[in-house]
């Protein structure tokens, strides 16, 4: 059955569904690219409240359009202020006590990729890839992607990621144990769903319990990956390059890094810029 949002002013940004005790939360921004404003963090944050709050939910699936998971922040206008009990985009500090699967289609970037890390399961099409492009951008991940990924990944992938700003396959990602489940272009949802009823079928107050248990554990040391984070975006705000970087994407160019003396003059051939 669909759930209308009517009655929130953001409800143009997010949809939701129910089928049984799973709440499917669709990014509905397709128009670009599901780029994360202040009106999509507020709509994401409501629905994991509902999430959070309905007795009557059990799991939770997080999921973009048909071709695009999430481009990641709106570089444009920005994310707008962390939400209470979610903090950035809604849902990267929240703390929940029930599962929460990214269903992924197309590419999951930047903050689109954060959102993923966030999940406890990821079910992808075939054709889904993964990136950290904030480098090209002369900006950072801000939203745990800096040590998230590593609770899976082998640290040299997510240097590779993180340092290149290039996307890594679906199938990579399977391979290393951060996606559940890869599976046919187009049946991400599906699947993921599948996986969400299953989950449904066992005791909610373990479930409960399972997951606080494991997600305190992967949690320990988040402390200081977010202090890490902190100290190396202090180290790049209001810099040239961050200057640079985001009057590129604005003005719709490669930026050129030849601010300082010893950096490349411009972005290497062959890269997008978002």
């Amino acid at each position: 059955m669909s759930i209308s949002l009517a009655s929130s002013p953001t409800s143009e940004r997010v949809s939701l569904d129910q089928h049984g005790a799973v709440l499917i939360i669709r990014m509905l921004r397709h128009d670009k690219r599901n780029a994360i404003d202040a009106q999509m963090t507020a709509a994401l944050s409501a629905a994991f409240d509902r999430l959070d709050d309905d007795p009557t939910l059990r799991c939770g699936i997080l999921t973009g359009g048909e071709t695009v998971f999430c481009a990641g922040t709106d570089l444009s206008q920005g994310a707008g202020e962390p939400t209470q009990r979610g903090g950035a985009y809604g849902l990267i500090h929240r703390q929940r006590a029930k599962p929460l699967i990214a269903a992924v289609e197309g590419p999951a970037l930047g903050g689109g990729f954060e959102l993923v890390l966030a999940c406890d399961l990821v079910v992808a099409g075939q054709s889904a890839a993964f990136g950290l492009p904030e480098v090209g951008h002369g900006v950072i991940p801000t939203c745990g992607g800096l040590f998230r990924g590593s609770a899976s990944l082998p640290l040299a992938l997510m240097k590779r990621m993180a340092l290149t700003g290039l996307p890594v396959p679906a199938a990579a990602l399977e391979r290393h144990g951060l996606i559940a489940e890869v599976v046919a272009d187009g049946t991400a949802l599906a699947a993921a769903l599948a996986l969400a009823l299953e989950i449904c079928a066992n005791s909610p107050l373990a479930v409960a319990a399972v997951l606080r248990a494991m997600n305190d554990v992967a949690g320990a040391d988040d402390e200081a990956g977010w202090a890490a984070t902190d100290a190396a975006l202090q180290s790049i705000l209001g810099s040239p390059d961050h200057r640079e970087g985001i009057t590129a994407f604005l003005e719709k160019r490669r930026p050129r890094w030849d601010r300082r003396p010893g950096l490349p003059a411009h972005a290497p051939e062959g890269r997008e810029t978002r």
